[in-house]
């Protein structure tokens, strides 16, 4: 038991890491809102982790990635409004994927617009708090969509792809270690 909490601590702190490298790369070439870098990290960590781990990865990224490197922004609330919508995120791919067996694919969807409709309620009801103007509630499924078309293209396309691929590799890597 502690081992496989230790196993999944390692991973955890791994995708964090990979929350806050990938969006410094992409930020660098002015590629970061269009491309979603650090979205992809906590999916994975869903996926492949499960629901705790991959909502607290979502949990701890935007902040620690928002104090270490500035982005996202904490005002206006970028950052906070990231960590709920990513928190949303590695829980529901966890979930769904994980815990009750669904479509890989189908999970990744519900994963992605329930998320970017929390980021929706709160853009529109958490900046009026900081003397904001609100954003549709909407907003992020209809016309945050265009924006970040490539980086929710990326998504549908990597994260299937690299799930299948670890999973794959780990079911060789058992099957080879029981036949022995």
């Amino acid at each position: 038991m502690v081992r496989s909490e230790l196993r999944n601590l390692t991973w955890g702190a791994l995708f964090v890491a990979l929350g806050i490298i990938f969006p410094m790369l992409f930020h660098s070439i002015g590629a970061g809102p269009v491309f979603l870098p650090m979205h992809i990290p906590i999916l994975l960590a869903g996926f492949l982790i499960g629901p705790a781990v991959g909502c607290v990865v979502g949990l701890v990224t935007p902040l620690l990635s928002a104090f270490l490197t500035g982005m996202p922004p904490l005002m206006p609330p970028k950052a906070q409004m990231m960590t709920v919508e990513l928190a949303v995120y590695g829980f529901l791919a966890g979930l769904l994927y994980r815990v009750l067996r669904q479509n890989l694919v189908l999970s990744l969807v519900v994963a992605m617009i329930a998320g970017r409709v929390v980021y929706g309620l709160l853009g529109a009801y958490l900046l009026p708090m900081f003397g904001l103007k609100a954003i549709p509630v909407f907003y992020p499924i209809t016309g945050g969509i265009v924006g970040s078309l490539p980086g929710i293209i990326i998504q549908l396309i990597f994260v299937p792809t690299i799930v299948w691929l670890i999973e794959r590799r780990l079911k060789v890597g058992w099957l080879e270690r029981r036949a022995q």
